[in-house]
């Protein structure tokens, strides 16, 4: 929601107005001299939307807001030039409202295009959440990264690394619009307040990893040519996907990393196909080379790769981990009932190249149980074990 600059107005005065945090405030308008307001800019005030309403006879501006339960104060912010004395019947005003419920649409087959229209839905409401593209998948969808808070603890989370395990991005986009709306009203999520680690950590989130090969799961067959053609031939000619793992290419994405690929290449596929073929080389695939850049470049702490299924934590990798993965492992077990596994006999993969290369805290969590691709009715449980890991990895030193 917009306001408009008047003459004394400050961040915090919109801070106690509205009651959101002034970090929030700051962090929605990133480009303002917060010091140096000038009458007539536009804020961004993050948490709030608006309603239309037309002014009746007998209306006045503190009968409305009285009715709303908001200070007449909020009104005057969001209608500039509002002249109480001068209402006319018919006159259209515009009412701010506190969001005060979850506002994304998950649980939902999840493709490329819901992705991004929740994500567009969060970033506009929230717009202290900032997202870029870290690069493009194979038929040039850009692939989102949002970021929320800026502290010393840089933290990142992914999903949909495998196609048919599209269910792990609703999961995370469900995580974030409860976390931003328990920012904007200072309300705890299990108990814990979510403000300290807004401000402690800088969470990092690639929600879909994989969206062409997402969306042939979800949606079918893709339209463009080459690759319909290509896709049916690797698929032996069959429209089911439902078995399909890899990027259009018939790439297995999480077995792309350059930790040990050389084990996993020869044992494993050896040209494209639906599953397991991991590539001609180590980073061969644009989404894989996205994931890397973006991970050279951010000094993350420590990484989780969301996956499904099998309700286990993979936390080692050739006994690279550092002595504290473990006690982390643990915490993530605790807070979700699923089992922690140091060691599995597998190569190649995301987390398995971060503990490689630089020797920190990295998870591959397999959530759900079942056949993939899980149905969505495990939606509501499979987010209930994801949430305490999603709380266990911001509350963890």
């Amino acid at each position: 929601m917009k306001v408009t600059v008047r003459s004394g107005d400050t961040l915090w005065g919109y801070s106690r107005l509205f009651q959101v945090p002034i970090v929030l405030i700051a962090d929605s308008n990133p480009l303002l001299q917060a010091q140096n307001l000038e009458v007539g800019q536009t804020i961004d005030i993050p948490g709030y939307r608006t309603s239309s309403y037309v002014i009746a006879a007998g209306d006045t501006i503190w009968q409305i807001a009285a009715g709303r339960g908001i200070p007449a104060s909020t009104i005057y912010a969001v209608n500039p030039g509002l002249q109480p004395s001068s209402l006319s019947i018919g006159q259209v005003i515009r009412i701010p409202e506190r969001v005060t419920e979850l506002v994304v649409q998950s649980p939902r087959p999840y493709g490329y295009a819901e992705v991004i229209e929740d994500l567009n839905r969060l970033t506009s409401l929230y717009p202290f959440i900032r997202r870029n593209d870290i690069g493009e998948s194979v038929m040039g969808k850009p692939i989102p990264e949002i970021r929320i808070g800026s502290g010393d603890k840089r933290l990142h989370v992914n999903g949909t690394f495998h196609a048919q395990e599209w269910i792990t991005t609703p999961i995370i986009i469900r995580f974030v619009n409860e976390y931003a709306l328990a920012l904007t009203n200072g309300e705890p999520i299990r108990g814990l307040e979510m403000a300290p680690y807004y401000v402690e950590t800088m969470l990092s989130i690639v929600p879909m990893v994989n969206p062409d090969g997402a969306d042939l799961v979800v949606h079918g067959l893709p339209d463009q040519e080459p690759y319909r053609s290509e896709v049916l031939a690797i698929n032996g000619g069959s429209e089911d996907f439902q078995g399909w793992k890899a990027n259009i290419r018939g790439v297995d994405l999480n077995d792309q990393f350059p930790a040990h690929w050389e084990i996993e290449a020869e044992r494993r596929e050896q040209q494209p196909a639906p599953r397991d073929y991991p590539g001609p080389a180590p980073l061969s695939e644009p989404e894989s080379q996205a994931m890397a850049e973006l991970t050279r470049a951010s000094d993350f702490s420590r990484v989780i790769a969301y996956h499904t299924q099998g309700e286990v934590i993979y936390w080692g990798f050739l006994e690279l981990q550092p002595p504290e993965a473990e006690a982390l492992a643990e915490a993530f077990a605790n807070a979700s009932g699923y089992e922690p596994i140091e060691t599995v006999d597998s190569y190649a993969g995301y987390k398995d190249w971060f503990i490689q290369d630089w020797r920190r805290p990295g998870f591959t969590v397999e959530l759900g149980s079942g056949v993939n691709p899980l149905p969505i009715s495990q939606f509501d449980a499979i987010y209930e074990a994801s949430l305490g890991i999603m709380l266990a990895n911001l509350y963890e030193p």
